[in-house]
């Protein structure tokens, strides 16, 4: 059996076909499979969303289907994940194909409707399990049950393959990425795996989609709930294991003097492909999330590489080594645009990373454009512009330089702004809000730093100081962001309980925080929402980022 955790792109159904049919065909020829497993919706992506609604679309997949019936080679059967409309429903469908024959479908039964997941706007859930045979040479026959990710986090859809016969699970997934998910989900098949007994085949997406990214991470389960087979994560890969008979008399593939399982368990589990790795670090894995987010949304939408503000500090300095190991430091440039507040080390610590990273770098002063503004609003505000006015003229007039060279180069303009300056409105709209892609949209502060010294252990690029040094936006003299923020430990852990948690005023302050403290936060990340509306889209990392999983009213009369 093969698992193919493969990056697609939604959307484009006939390379997706394509993509699946040169898969199986490699699977063959490696490891002369008799089946191989897709992810969920592998033939549109995932997520989809209201290209499912287009009747053009969904005519597409039915072609796509007919050209996977012919051009799939025969003797090896493919389980793949694809919209199905059927009698005026839509459903959220898994297809068992052999030989130019469909032998069996299954119709996803639990349809996530919470966080990012909106499946119920789509599709209507099926009822029935779906289990079907496979036979090698002369050995008995294994049943395999089939389920799709949300089904496997809840006992019943598993409980009735097995019911129906089923001795091995298998489940096709598009789960994306946050920093706990892979634990999460070991909890649930292991969960799984006790109530029932059976083993489990789990695959899962790979690739960033907007907002969000998958890290695949596919694996087997054996009954007991031991991880016996685990693909690499945020890689593509083809992974193969061996389901080998056993007489009753046999032992099982748990360990040495292991008595046998009943007889739904009545094979071993081998990984042949020599592909088992061990779970990353969750550093590393939100790292490597990052780079690979970035490099899809360039990729996927057709930029010539990416562009960014690399001011001295630490937001922009973890950015940047984030888009060169996503996209390669000939395809990012970095722009120093100093203003009369820039300090020198900021400059020279600039240059000292770009250098470092090999990037092209270039300094475009902002003064002249900063002084224009201000000469521009004298006669209407019958003075100089001053305090929040003119911070937000600087930062305006290096949004009107960078987005400038955006368009003249075809490059991603990437905004620098981390989740907790977002959160608490510490952005300029226009001004360092702009931008095509926010990879730290939903990295709080404290995070960044850890990323920042994890970055440098792989090379020391970030310089040291632009890490210890405290922040600010350099948009007044002597500035620095505790003047106007409470420090980054305490306002991420009050953002973590508001955002994440969604705890109001008493439980935070239960915890520990000054009351009044709390609600000055509470109140900021509020009025903020109006601002992180018109941000530019940025990837989950996090249980609860700032994109379609956060709905709050803009205009609100709610006050803790």
């Amino acid at each position: 059996m093969a698992l193919a955790q493969l990056n697609l792109l939604v959307g484009d159904i006939d390379g997706n076909a394509s993509k699946i049919i040169a898969w199986t065909r490699h699977a063959v020829e490696q490891y002369q499979a008799d089946l191989i497993l897709f992810p969920e919706l592998a033939l549109t992506g995932y997520p989809p969303e209201d290209l499912l609604k287009r009747a053009d679309f969904m005519t597409a997949c039915e072609a796509a289907v007919e050209r996977l019936r012919r051009e799939i080679p025969h003797g090896i059967t493919v389980v793949l994940g694809l919209p199905e409309w059927c009698e005026g429903q839509r459903y959220n469908s898994a297809l068992v194909l052999r030989d130019g024959a469909i032998l069996a479908r299954y119709r996803k039964q639990h349809l996530p409707n919470y966080g990012v997941f909106d499946e119920l706007r789509y599709f209507t859930p099926g009822t029935e399990p779906c289990v079907f045979a496979l036979q090698r040479g002369e050995g008995e026959p294994l049943s395999f049950g089939l389920t799709i990710c949300e089904d496997i986090w809840h006992p019943e859809p598993i409980a009735q393959a097995k019911a129906a016969g089923a001795q091995l699970i298998l489940n096709l997934n598009a789960s994306p990425y946050q920093h706990d998910k892979p634990s999460l989900r070991e909890q649930a098949l292991r969960a799984r795996a006790a109530e029932t007994g059976l083993p489990i085949v789990y695959v899962n997406l790979i690739g960033g989609q907007d907002e969000l990214v998958f890290d695949g991470g596919s694996l087997v389960m054996d009954a007991e709930g031991c991880i016996i087979h685990r693909l690499p994560m945020f890689e593509e890969a083809l992974g193969c294991i061996e389901l080998s008979p056993l007489s009753l008399e046999g032992r099982g593939a748990g360990g040495e003097g292991e008595e046998l399982s009943p007889k739904a368990q009545r094979f071993a589990i081998h990984p042949i492909d020599g592909l088992t790795v061990a779970p990353l670090d969750e550093t590393c894995a939100i790292y490597r999330a990052l780079v690979l987010a970035i490099r899809d949304y360039a990729h996927k939408n057709g930029f010539k590489g990416a562009l960014l503000g690399l001011s001295g500090g630490i937001d922009s300095a973890l950015t940047l080594a984030l888009a060169v190991d996503a996209l390669g430091a000939d395809q990012v440039e970095a722009v120093m645009m100093p203003s009369r507040y820039t300090a020198d080390i900021s400059q020279l610590d600039a240059a000292a990373e770009a250098q470092a990273l090999g990037v092209a770098y270039h300094v475009v002063p902002i003064e002249p454009a900063f002084t224009a503004f201000q000469q521009m609003l004298a006669p209407v505000l019958h003075g100089r512009p001053s305090g929040t006015t003119d911070e937000n003229l600087q930062a305006r007039s290096r949004g009107v330089v960078l987005m400038g060279l955006s368009n003249a180069t075809g490059k991603l303009l990437l905004t620098t702004g981390n989740k907790s300056e977002m959160a608490v409105g510490y952005a300029t709209l226009y001004g360092d809000m702009a931008g095509g892609f926010a990879p730290l949209k939903d990295v709080p502060k404290m995070l960044v730093f850890r990323l920042a010294r994890y970055r440098n252990t792989l090379a020391p690029v970030i310089p040291e100081r632009v890490i210890t040094r405290p922040p600010s936006a350099e948009l007044r003299p002597d500035q620095k962001d505790e003047d106007s923020l409470p420090p980054y430990p305490v306002l991420d852990a009050i953002l973590e309980a508001y955002i994440e948690r969604m705890e109001g005023l008493p439980e935070i302050v239960a915890r520990g925080f000054d009351e009044a403290l709390v609600a000055r936060v509470i109140r900021m990340v509020d009025l903020a929402e109006y601002k992180r509306r018109q941000a530019p889209p940025g990837v989950k990392i996090t249980s609860r980022a700032f994109g379609r999983e956060r709905r709050f009213p803009i205009t609100n009369g709610f006050r803790r």
